[in-house]
């Protein structure tokens, strides 16, 4: 698989269970924007078995490169960020992985339950990335258990191996001025953003303003019965020049950590 391959089926997986992005998407082209990827975003547990380490694979392979980490410490999170090495307009990858042994002993057995209930070939799929949620059940009791500690926990039970969230470069837009500009213009089409921490998280002087909308609302089919439950948002950048003239490439671990939250059931009645 090469990058253009991954990089579609991501988007393919992505727009499946959140249509606002392919709303949003087609809106600006018709306004005569030329949409362009700044990040592409991916959970996981840092179990050996699903990692960052297992996770990087298929990008690595495909010419990306590591450039940064960060620590999420309220939400007991690390993640690096990649950059493609020899395509500058390639979206940087992004994942994040939840620090196990940081959570309580409950949540750890019942992450380690649900592992090891699958088939262990399936860990060795180098097209891990892609595969959703590949345990063999799906009970709305562990989803309500694992949302009490780690929201993050409970989404990555119900949705699995995908993008969790695509980003539109802001710096490539050409009708907004700025991106409260933007901001106002999806707020007035009807899209609701998530506020926590504010509508925008950054600042210039950090070099980097992050927005996003809040996550959809998918029907998951549980043991129990089906249920509504937040899906992928989609987010927008926009970075600042450094003093050499280059723009920003990192990522504010402050503003992730609230963007992180666009998926979070409580916001959905914000």
């Amino acid at each position: 698989m090469n990058k253009t391959e991954l990089l579609s089926k991501l988007w393919e997986q992505y727009a499946e269970i959140t249509p606002s992005a392919k709303k949003i998407h087609d809106l600006l082209e018709e306004k005569g924007e030329e949409i362009k990827n700044d990040h592409i975003a991916i959970r996981t547990f840092n179990d050996k078995r699903v990692n960052i380490n297992v996770l990087e694979r298929l990008f690595l392979e495909v010419g990306y490169q590591e450039k940064g980490e960060y620590i999420f410490e309220s939400k007991k999170l690390f993640a690096k960020h990649y950059e493609h090495s020899t395509d500058k307009n390639a979206p940087r990858i992004f994942i994040s992985e939840l620090e196990l042994e940081k959570c309580s002993p409950k949540l750890q057995a019942t992450v380690k339950e649900i592992l090891d209930n699958c088939d262990a070939e399936t860990f060795n799929n180098p097209e891990l990335v892609l595969s959703g949620a590949i345990w063999k059940t799906k009970s709305l009791a562990v989803y309500n258990l694992l949302l009490e500690e780690s929201e993050y926990a409970a989404w990555m039970y119900v949705y699995g191996f995908r993008a969790n969230h695509f980003t539109i470069n802001a710096n490539a837009l050409k009708g907004f001025n700025s991106l409260e500009d933007l901001n106002t213009f999806l707020e007035n089409s009807g899209w609701k953003l998530n506020s926590s921490g504010g509508k925008i998280k950054g600042t210039p002087a950090q070099l980097l303003e992050q927005s996003s909308t809040l996550a959809d609302l998918h029907s998951v089919n549980f043991d129990e019965g089906t249920m509504q439950i937040p899906s992928c948002y989609y987010e927008f950048a926009l970075r600042y020049p450094m003093p050499n003239g280059e723009l920003y490439q990192g990522f504010i671990a402050s503003s992730a950590d609230k963007i992180f939250e666009s998926t979070d059931v409580k916001l959905q009645n914000q």
